[in-house]
C-alpha cells in the first residue's frame, strides 16, 4: 500500500525449522519477503519479547515503535505511524 512512498515491509519469522517458515508463508500467500532467523537474533535485538510483535524502523534505521503481541486495533495504530513516518522529511 506505501511502497512508492518508500515503506518497505518485512516479515521475520523465527520458527525453528525454515521448511515450515516457507510453507506457511505461501500457504498466507504473502505479498511480501519473509526473512527467516531460526537463531532468533531479529527478537534479541530489538527486545521483542513475544510474538507477534511489530518493529518500525525509520530512515535511519532507528525503531520508532514496537508492539508486542497482539490486540485488536494495532492495525489502524500501525498504519497511523506509518503515514506519519512517511510524511518526515
Amino acid at each position: 500500500k506505501y511502497r512508492a512512498s518508500g515503506f518497505t515491509l518485512l516479515g521475520v519469522n523465527v520458527d525453528d525449522d525454515p521448511r515450515q517458515a516457507v510453507a506457511a508463508a505461501a500457504r498466507l500467500r504473502l505479498k511480501f519477503p519473509v526473512l527467516l532467523d531460526a537463531d532468533k537474533a531479529v527478537i534479541k535485538r530489538y527486545d521483542m519479547g513475544s510474538m507477534p510483535a511489530t518493529v518500525l524502523i525509520d530512515r535511519d534505521g532507528r525503531v520508532r515503535f514496537l508492539h508486542r503481541g497482539y490486540q485488536a486495533g494495532y492495525e489502524a495504530d500501525d498504519e497511523n505511524h506509518i503515514r506519519a513516518l512517511i510524511r518526515e522529511p
